[in-house]
């Protein structure tokens, strides 16, 4: 594979990286502490294009490929998790099972406002009981005179309760397997519909100005035809859209990382200390050699995950492997971006507080580490 970007790329990535500059890195400090979802920046990002990059433009896309869309969220995740965040769950989570698995009718109802940003939608997935362990949800859809009964409950849904939220697809179990396993499927619920409640999450440690939902089901009933996908392919198209979506994780865990390296390196050549700059000294000097590095790295791991994916090959094995090493990149990289700070690096007027904060999320959010490792170690064949 090649290595350099293409002019396309390059424009995309200047592109967004001046209006994340000019536009979010102002309000950043202020949507965090008053834990604030802006409509506003997601019409302006919508207004960018960064919602639907990768579906065609048949329903409102931009149909750029995979790399492209890691490099939008890359980022703006140098500048606040949050707004990168609200962008990677959109696409991944909430546009890219509609995209990939509606019907001609659902794609043309819903995505033209989902990828023009007017609109968001969310994924309702985990629940209070069924986190890592997926197939332990309890929610249930019962297909009763032509319209599916749901109830339940889902949280930490992204994107499920804000003030432009039209609707979430919920995985539900809609009957046995001949096995008598659970049957999984995923259904479309608009929000509005009588017995479905969405709650936004407050004081948060992460993500603040995120949309971040409890959703509850209550005797929920929805058209026969709000069902997406196959009956019964719940589990599978859940597991083809978290691939997808620890890309968008890693592409956080990567932009994240080169922020606050750029937070440390600038604060270590600024601060003076025994009368010369603390990056002059070694032990520092090295700190910010290994985030270097280690940044590189990961972005190459990332962005070659990206090029199997666009060019048809199995990405699964590697799209973990970028989750997992992105994340914690970060978690090292800001490690040291707040040991540079010393204690101003705990105060929370310094952005750098902030990344340390949000950092976290990437090794829980989409598949913990200790999953990825689990997916990893299945994939090279540790598990017979």
């Amino acid at each position: 594979m090649s290595y350099a970007l293409t002019a396309e790329q390059d424009m995309l990535r200047h592109a967004i990286r001046e209006f994340a500059e000019a536009e979010i890195a102002p309000k950043v400090a202020e949507l965090d502490r008053t834990e604030t979802f802006s409509t506003e920046l997601v019409h302006k990002m919508g207004e960018l294009g960064l919602f639907g990059m990768t579906i065609s433009s048949e329903y409102g896309g931009q149909g750029l490929d995979t790399l492209s869309y890691v490099i939008a969220i890359e980022e703006l995740a140098r500048v606040d998790a949050s707004q990168a965040a609200t962008v990677a769950a959109e696409n991944s989570l909430g546009i890219g099972p509609i995209a990939a698995l509606g019907t001609d009718e659902q794609k043309r109802k819903y995505l033209p406002d989902l990828t023009s940003g007017k609109k968001l939608w969310g994924f309702g997935l985990t629940e209070p009981d069924a986190g890592s362990d997926a197939g332990a949800s309890k929610t249930t859809a019962e297909l009763v005179d032509g319209q599916w009964k749901i109830n339940g409950a889902k949280i930490f849904i992204t994107n499920a309760a804000s003030p432009i939220t039209a609707g979430v697809t919920v995985q539900a179990i809609t009957g046995k397997r001949p096995d008598g396993k659970n049957e999984i499927s995923c259904v479309i619920v608009e929000a509005g519909t009588k017995g479905f409640t969405a709650r936004q999450m407050h004081h948060k440690l992460v993500w603040r100005s995120s949309n971040t939902a409890e959703l509850f089901f209550d005797n929920v009933t929805v058209p026969e035809s709000h069902l997406l996908g196959k009956r019964g392919g719940g589990f599978k198209q859940m597991l083809n859209t978290l691939d997808s979506g620890r890309l968008g994780i890693a592409a956080m865990g990567l932009g994240g990382a080169q922020g606050a390296y750029e937070l440390g390196l600038h604060y270590a050549k600024q601060r003076k200390q025994f009368g010369q700059t603390i990056a002059s000294f070694q032990v520092n000097a090295f700190k910010l050699a290994d985030c270097a590095t280690e940044i590189e790295a990961a972005r190459a791991l990332l962005y070659r995950a990206c090029w199997l994916k666009d060019n048809g090959k199995p990405f699964g094995k590697e799209a973990s492997m970028a989750k997992l090493y992105c994340s914690e990149v970060m978690n090292r990289v800001v490690n040291r971006a707040v040991q540079l700070h010393g204690g101003y690096g705990l105060m929370e007027e310094y952005p750098i507080a902030r990344f340390y904060r949000d950092q976290k999320l990437l090794e829980i959010g989409e598949g913990t580490s200790e999953i990825q490792r689990l997916v990893i170690a299945r994939a090279i064949g540790c598990f017979e």
